[in-house]
């Protein structure tokens, strides 16, 4: 039986912390050999926001690095960069002049990140939800990996694949697969250290607020050190009055691979001064062997470019037969 195909991404924007690793990579890597995996570096959505030209570059291997480094296998998944396959913009264009306006601006990711940015609000941050659809739709993925708040924009990916397929296609034949989602609710929702009510994040102004994958040991003890808690003796899971300390020992659980049973009984009695060291040596051993790999990896630029390489190839060549499927079905003439 076929394998199901798998697609998802990551901005090249900063460097990659726990919430990405744990919510996320942690889970294709567990996963890999069970589906047909394409995981790309989206760097076309790091544009979406003001953006360092003299970074981006940098960063694009530094996350495809990670990648490596976490445990993705290129022997099971196909790994490359998102600006490399120029489908990615042209079927984002395709997909524009079918796709109602008002779907685009009722997106709550959208709202919430226009108010931020005022005036300079740019059309791509608009219109990013279409690209990400266009990355779904051009690998025909079968399942795709997402949080709770990427659902509304895999729900639209849906939604302009049903429009594609009802206005273009075949009763008896779909010219644009319609993605499910992936949805791993333990560990998908890893919050801040300096807020356990809002999600962890790059673009956070405070890097005390996350556990980058590249910190060192230092650091992690100087973020958890400083992380907020409360004043309450005893450790408890789900109590809706401290969100911190449910963040705190989801996080410990996931990182010491322990179940959420294991770790309520070993910390039911400590405070904070106990935890916290006991929770920062777990990170920092958790941490160790993916740093290791990345410099191995970053060492030898030549394996990090042929494995991208490799990847290009293998994606271009399934997303330009879709880009011609799409191409064919509007009516568009053959190249001469």
């Amino acid at each position: 039986m076929d394998k199901q195909r798998i697609l998802s991404g990551v901005q090249p924007t900063g460097n990659l912390h726990l919430g990405n690793y744990l919510g996320a990579i942690r889970n294709w890597v567990e996963g890999q050999k069970q589906y047909d995996n394409f995981f790309c570096v989206v760097d076309l959505h790091a544009i979406t926001v003001p953006h360092n030209p003299a970074t981006l570059a940098t960063d694009t291997y530094t996350i495809a690095a990670l990648y490596l480094a976490c445990g993705i296998d290129p022997e099971h998944s196909t790994i490359f960069v998102q600006s490399h396959i120029s489908a990615h913009s042209e079927l984002t264009w395709l997909l524009n002049c079918l796709t109602p306006i008002n779907w685009l601006q009722d997106m709550i990711q959208f709202k919430e990140k226009a108010v931020k940015q005022g005036e300079n609000v740019s059309t791509g941050l608009l219109d990013y939800p279409v690209l990400m659809a266009a990355d779904i739709l051009l690998y025909d993925a079968d399942r795709v990996p997402v949080g709770e708040d990427q659902k509304q924009h895999l729900e639209l990916t849906r939604d302009i694949a049903g429009r594609f397929n009802h206005l273009f296609g075949q009763p008896d034949q779909e010219i644009l697969k319609i993605p499910e989602p992936l949805i791993r609710t333990e560990g998908a929702r890893v919050m801040s250290l300096t807020d356990g009510t809002k999600k962890m994040s790059k673009s956070d102004p405070s890097e005390l607020s996350r556990i980058n994958l590249l910190d060192p040991p230092d650091a992690i003890v100087k973020k958890i050190k400083r992380c907020k808690t409360d004043s309450v003796r005893g450790l408890t899971f789900d109590d809706p009055d401290r969100p911190e300390c449910h963040n705190l020992l989801s996080l410990y659980a996931l990182l010491s691979n322990q179940t959420k049973a294991q770790v309520a009984a070993e910390c039911a009695e400590m405070g904070w001064g106990q935890f916290k060291p006991l929770l920062t040596e777990t990170a920092i051993a958790a941490l160790k062997p993916i740093q290791e790999r990345y410099k191995e990896v970053m060492s030898d630029r030549g394996y990090l470019e042929s494995i991208l390489r490799t990847g290009r190839q293998q994606a271009e060549a399934v997303a330009n037969q879709t880009l011609s499927r799409v191409k064919d079905a509007l009516g568009y003439s053959k190249p001469l």
